[in-house]
């Protein structure tokens, strides 16, 4: 049966900019976007988070109420994940489901194009993007880091906790060849076993910087000395190498100090996981890592940054390929749009992470390699749209 409070919605305030069809449309969209977010999270942080923490209860001894606390602050970073999907859900199911009882024929025959009543589903999807990118940039990223930090005092209560391991920082310069090409060699390599947060453990540097003059630096620890800006070195020695590559000099040392730049202690200080950090601390690590020259760090950083640019924006094209494809003509149950919208989710993000992959071994560039999936959902989402239209 044609629902006769649905045509009458849209042929009494067809003048308005927000119409009652709109605000129908918006109460049919709600429950079962609300309903994607609670299942998704759910299933994303218990496959990701529980089974783990209930083993850290049992064989490690973790408190339950870390456990719990730890849970809570995991749960942003999956319901970021939730939003797209759940959004891709909602429109499928709405707007499949008014398809079949014939309530979307109804408005077409009133005069309402294809292209307006999929706008309020895309509508909706820019206020969820709005929603995905605080999540995605105030929340998640601090939770997430909030939540290790708390797993790891948790579980090292009674050792000292290291920040970082195995830091490693080369730096690099163009030399120029008598051919006119020029070539990328290592001028300095910082390696340091640990940082505990204050000072650098199992040092050893070796230097190439200045002309004629190699050195090896081998020391216990290390600490960086701010208002002399250099480094203070303790225990250790400093091998001297000729230009021949013979020793020319070997320097035991209890406290030496060093003008090496500050980079490897800044890279190790903000240096994160790529999940808890936001975009604009991605940035400052990619400025650290741009002075070391490690280009593969730097292009995997570089893409990194584009995706979660770009991961808000999934919203608009679910929204769009959601609607587009629950606007054709048929009866398919909610079960049948569940299964649709995981087979295109799926398609996506394996399409992500091929596109992705490419862009960090540079066959494509950082923003293609991030983008381009979004633009193929947008271009097959506008064919789906038309195709509807035409009917």
């Amino acid at each position: 049966m044609v629902s006769k409070k649905l045509t009458s919605f849209y042929s009494l305030n067809s003048l308005m900019p927000f119409t009652l069809m709109d605000r129908y449309l918006t109460s049919e969209l709600l429950p079962p976007f609300l309903f994607g977010v609670g299942a998704f999270s759910s299933i994303g942080v218990t496959i990701d988070a529980v089974f783990d923490l209930v083993r850290k209860i049992v064989e490690s001894g973790l408190p339950i109420d870390i456990a719990l606390q730890v849970f809570l602050l995991k749960l942003p970073t999956f319901i970021v994940l939730a939003f797209p999907m759940s959004t891709l859900l909602a429109t499928l199911m709405t707007y499949s489901r008014l398809s079949s009882e014939s309530e979307l024929i109804a408005l077409r025959g009133c005069g309402v194009s294809v292209y307006r009543m999929v706008l309020t589903a895309v509508m909706l999807s820019l206020v969820v993007t709005g929603l995905t990118f605080l999540f995605n940039e105030q929340i998640a990223p601090a939770a997430s880091y909030q939540a290790n930090m708390t797993l790891q005092n948790a579980l090292k209560s009674d050792k000292p906790m290291l920040k970082q391991q195995n830091i490693f920082y080369p730096e690099y310069r163009d030399v120029k060849q008598q051919d006119g090409t020029s070539s990328r060699i290592l001028t300095r390599l910082f390696y340091a076993d640990q940082f505990d947060g204050q000072q650098m453990k199992g040092l050893t540097i070796i230097d190439r910087s200045e002309e004629g003059l190699n050195q090896i630096v081998v020391a216990e620890s290390g600490r960086w000395n701010g208002s002399q800006n250099v480094w203070d070195f303790y225990n250790g020695t400093i091998y001297l190498v000729s230009p021949d590559r013979s020793y020319r000099n070997i320097l035991r040392f209890e406290h030496q100090q060093l003008r090496l730049p500050r980079t490897p202690l800044s890279l190790a200080e903000k240096s994160r996981d790529y999940g808890e950090m936001n975009i604009s601390e991605a940035v400052e690590q990619l400025a650290v890592e741009r002075l070391g020259g490690d280009r593969q760090k730097i292009r995997k950083l570089e893409v990194r940054i584009q995706q979660k640019i770009a991961l808000p924006f999934v919203c608009v094209v679910f929204g769009l390929v959601g609607a587009a494809m629950g606007s054709i003509p048929q009866r398919t149950g909610r079960g049948t749009s569940f299964g649709i919208s995981v087979i295109v989710i799926f398609s996506y993000y394996f399409l992500s992470f091929i596109t992705g992959a490419l862009g960090q071994a540079n066959v494509l560039s950082p923003f293609m390699g991030a983008w381009l999936p979004n633009f193929i959902g947008l271009g097959t989402g506008l064919f789906l749209l038309m195709r509807v239209a035409q009917r």
